[in-house]
């Protein structure tokens, strides 16, 4: 009797201790309701197990005083000395003024809503770029070496994942050549992406002058709040933003993931500015040495001619609003005809989920490719079961088949589009450091919707008949998967 006395206060100690951290996550974390009740889950049916499990992925990033630490210190000073910059001024006044006014930035009345949205959020428009697209690692990968050893002043790298591989090593190589010369190279790498790259790794890099950086190294409560941003930017006149991490597998020669298929830009113009912004935001956060100044070698005057206009929008836990998702928020509501996405993992929340259905049941041309070959088949599941009910209000899906994508692109009308690093989920709209770019220009759209097109020749349509036959136990996956997606 008196073990089971023992056993009974045990278990009644543990079902008060489990009421406790819930109401915990209930009362005291600011989150949306679909995810109290999956974290409440996990809570109520892992006992003590489950709060080990919350406090290592579920703690709300806005709560984190560094976060609170690293936007106040973006927006008042970083913000602020960049509107004391007389051409930056310039533009945000003039664009404000013209939009104000009833005239158009852009072509369309709804692109402009668009661009005021970010233009309020301290991205202003840029008119003057130049943009070269790369769906293969090989392509791009060769462009960012040949501008690599034409530097002559700084480089400044941003990846999630930096492999010590071959590609990882002979970028090494290259950057540690130039810093040799004297060229600035500054390379920031998130710590919990690359916990297992070697500690040696960059020592030849740093012997010659380079300085490295790795963002939030992955401690146990820092699981979360990654920084999947990719960026590069060289001697303020060449800048890079996409899909691609810097591995083997994206140059598409692992045999797990096969031919990798991704979207990247080169670019070229004053959007490069808002890069270098961001990069020395980032940087300055993650280290205590070597901070970088906003000096006026990093933006240096450019010709003022026509090309593709677009705003460089940043958004995570350092940045009052969600910006990217904002934006994909305004660009599917506004379209008139046709939504092409493609993204590597779909778990949207209710507001883009229920754009995506409306603008189906209102007669648009939706249609969404994901990966048939998941990396993360937890998350391949919940995004079935999102799209399972998106066929029904007949939005048109596919899995591509020819290896990997990883692409995350969103076009619009043959009209406007977005590139970038954030996912269609809803761990890039919450928890990820993000960083994408949205660009208003029809004739770069088009080029984006026909590589869209033509990877559906590459791809399977998950017709509606599939999907009602698919077996029990992909049900019960979607199901488990799907319940716990606002965690995923």
């Amino acid at each position: 009797m008196e073990i089971v006395s023992i056993l009974a206060y045990i278990a009644i100690g543990i079902l008060v201790i489990n009421v406790i951290l819930a109401g915990f996550v209930v009362f005291f974390e600011r989150r949306n309701p679909a995810s109290s009740w999956a974290w409440l889950f996990v809570l109520l049916f892992i006992p003590v197990f489950g709060f080990v499990i919350y406090m290592i992925f579920g703690r709300n990033s806005k709560r984190e005083k560094m976060f609170r630490v690293k936007e106040e210190y973006d927006r008042e000073v970083y913000y602020k000395y960049l509107l004391q910059d007389e051409r930056c001024v310039g533009r945000v006044k003039a664009q404000k003024e013209i939009i104000e006014k009833g005239g158009r930035l852009v072509d369309a009345e709804y692109l402009t809503d668009l661009a005021y949205l970010h233009l309020n959020s301290g991205n202003w428009m840029t008119f003057n770029n130049k943009v070269t697209r790369f769906i293969t690692g090989a392509d791009k990968f060769e462009a960012l070496v040949r501008d690599i050893r034409q530097a002559k002043e700084f480089i400044h790298l941003e990846y999630y994942i930096w492999r010590g591989d071959k590609l990882g090593t002979r970028l090494v190589e290259e950057l540690t050549k130039k810093a040799e010369e004297g060229v600035e190279v500054r390379l920031l790498y998130d710590g919990m992406g690359n916990s297992r790259l070697p500690k040696d790794f960059f020592d030849k890099l740093h012997a010659a002058g380079g300085y490295t950086a790795a963002f939030l190294p992955p401690f146990i409560v820092r699981i979360n709040y990654r920084n999947h941003r990719k960026l590069c930017i060289i001697d303020g006149k060449v800048g890079y933003i996409g899909g691609f991490n810097v591995g083997d597998e994206y140059l598409g020669i692992v045999k797990r993931y096969g031919p990798w298929r991704d979207t990247h830009l080169r670019v070229v113009g004053d959007a490069i500015d808002q890069m270098q912004i961001r990069f020395i935001k980032d940087w300055n956060f993650t280290t205590r040495y070597g901070a970088v100044q906003l000096e006026q070698r990093y933006f240096p005057l450019r010709e003022q001619t026509e090309g593709i206009r677009m705003q460089i929008v940043s958004s995570g836990p350092d940045t009052k609003w969600h910006n990217v998702h904002n934006g994909y928020f305004k660009m599917i509501n506004e379209a008139e005809h046709h939504i092409y996405l493609t993204t590597p993992y779909f778990v949207p929340d209710d507001g883009i989920f229920e754009a995506l259905r409306v603008a189906a049941l209102s007669g648009l041309d939706v249609r969404i490719l994901i990966p048939g070959n998941p990396d993360h088949f937890f998350v391949y599941w919940a995004s079935m079961s999102y799209l399972g009910q998106l066929l029904e209000a007949g939005v048109r899906c596919y899995q591509y088949e020819r290896g990997f994508i990883h692409s995350k692109s969103l076009c619009i009308d043959g009209k406007m589009s977005s590139v970038g690093t954030a996912n269609m989920d809803i761990r890039s709209f919450d928890l990820n450091f993000e960083v994408n770019a949205f660009l208003y220009d029809a004739a770069f759209t088009r080029e984006l919707e026909q590589d869209f097109l033509n990877d559906l020749k590459s791809s399977v349509e998950i017709t509606r008949e599939w999907y009602y036959r698919r077996r029990w136990w992909f049900k019960v996956k979607e199901a488990v998967a799907r319940l716990i997606s606002p965690m995923l």
